[in-house]
């Protein structure tokens, strides 16, 4: 393990400049350094990798084989670190790998149709999108931005307000038929009322009976980890669930899902937020383009 005191690539700098140059007092030169502070340098690199890399004489340096070989890495090494600083430092095209999670209905209705204008703007960038309706921990799933419905909890990550989305209860017309349409809050006791599997800032059913508020607990046959797996099991008849408007709208408008205790929906919304660690004026540029991008097309409907 080296040393944190050791400048391991300034010593190959100078190394490299020594040979090039053909002598520690025209590397010297090139540094502002003295030919003695040079030989001293590069005296102890040699003495740090325990081989001779230099054979010195009154008229000329000659590498050693050991010499050779350190040079010709060295070399490769610091055009490789240039051209890495070259990429961190150019801020203005955005490039890389962007990991993006979020869950499967916003991915499906909102994401996924948006993302072939993204990458055509900016096609130096690759997109890793992982789908889950879990909270994740950015650093440990080493995920560049989530994308998430509900209330915040306090955190060190930065929000972007995306939108927002109205909640609705819907059910299959094949599943209203066979088990009726429900009226009031109250009617909810007799039906399969589907729910998530994880905890939510809301575990219940928001609910207005005149004046009065209600809270109906969803307790049925189906609990699931992501909303997009309830939507599944509505379509195909085995309850009723509270979904987002935007991930059921299309299903809606064409009949296969149908809307259910309207007049008694409080109207309440959840808003969507993109997090991203905050990294002030450092901000990759292919995050900072994503959340611009983000902010300025997604509309919910």
């Amino acid at each position: 393990m080296a040393r944190l005191d050791v400048n391991r690539s300034g010593e190959m700098e100078v190394f490299v400049k020594v040979v090039e140059l053909g002598g520690f007092s025209a590397a010297a030169r090139a540094f502002r350094m003295t030919p003695s502070a040079v030989s001293k340098l590069v005296a102890r690199l040699e003495e740090r990798l325990g081989a001779r890399l230099l054979n010195r004489s009154t008229r000329a340096l000659k590498l050693t084989p050991e010499g050779c070989g350190f040079y010709e890495r060295s070399v490769r090494i610091l055009e490789e670190l240039d051209e890495a600083e070259r990429q961190a430092a150019a801020s203005d095209a955005p490039s890389g790998r962007l990991r993006i999670n979020t869950n499967p209905a916003f991915s499906r209705c909102i994401l996924i149709p948006l993302l072939p204008a993204f990458l055509a703007r900016y096609p130096s960038v690759t997109v890793e999108l992982n789908l889950t309706d879990k909270l994740i921990d950015l650093l440990d799933e080493r995920t560049d931005i989530a994308i998430r419905a509900g209330p915040l909890k306090n955190s060190q990550l930065t929000a972007r307000k995306l939108g927002e989305t109205r909640l609705v209860i819907v059910g299959s017309p094949d599943y209203l038929q066979r088990h009726g349409t429900p009226k009031s809050p109250t009617d909810l006791a007799t039906h399969n009322r589907l729910s998530f599997s994880y905890a939510r800032a809301s575990v219940s059913w928001p609910l207005m009976d005149g004046a009065t508020e209600l809270a109906v607990a969803p307790v049925g046959s189906v609990e699931a980890s992501d909303g997009e797996a309830l939507r599944q099991m509505v379509l195909a008849g085995v309850g009723l669930a509270r979904l987002a408007v935007f991930q059921v709208k299309e299903d809606l408008d064409a009949g296969r899902l149908v809307p259910v205790l309207e007049e008694h929906n409080p109207g309440d919304t959840e808003a969507i937020h993109a997090l991203y660690l905050s990294q002030g004026q450092h901000m990759p540029a292919r995050i900072r383009a994503f959340i611009d991008f983000l902010t300025a097309h997604v509309r919910m409907p």
